[in-house]
């Protein structure tokens, strides 16, 4: 049996990987905040016949948080991504081309997924 090379030493993701852990208790502790915060949770409006600026007010205030939810939901399955690809040893390798991703791109966002060649590809694509 073979073993796998790892791209970046153990020891030098450690601390990235506590970093990750924090910032997912962080987002999960944020989003469940922003669920006790959603206009829709209170039982009580739904006896109550509000004028239409609050529905109005209440609707607004529901996708505004339903937006903050997911962008959160996004951000959570990148850090999860991340740190199974930190579990694997494969950290850093692009999902794309299966390349290395740049350093600098890594200390800009460490959960980039993708080289910024295969970003740019795309997002072309996407447009």
């Amino acid at each position: 049996m073979t073993k796998r090379k790892r791209f970046f030493p153990a020891k030098l993701l450690q601390p990235l990987a506590n970093l990750l852990k924090i910032k997912e208790k962080n987002l999960q502790k944020r989003k469940a905040e922003l669920e006790k915060e959603d206009p829709y949770a209170n039982t009580d409006r739904l006896m109550d016949n509000a004028a239409v600026d609050s529905d109005a007010a209440e609707e607004f205030g529901h996708e505004r948080i339903s937006a903050m939810k997911k962008e959160i939901d996004k951000t959570l399955i990148r850090i999860k991504k991340t740190l199974t690809k930190i579990k694997l040893g494969n950290y850093g390798v692009c999902e794309g081309c299966g390349k290395m991703i740049d350093t600098d791109r890594l200390a800009v966002d460490p959960t980039a997924l993708l080289c910024i060649n295969c970003q740019k590809a795309k997002k072309k694509n996407e447009a």
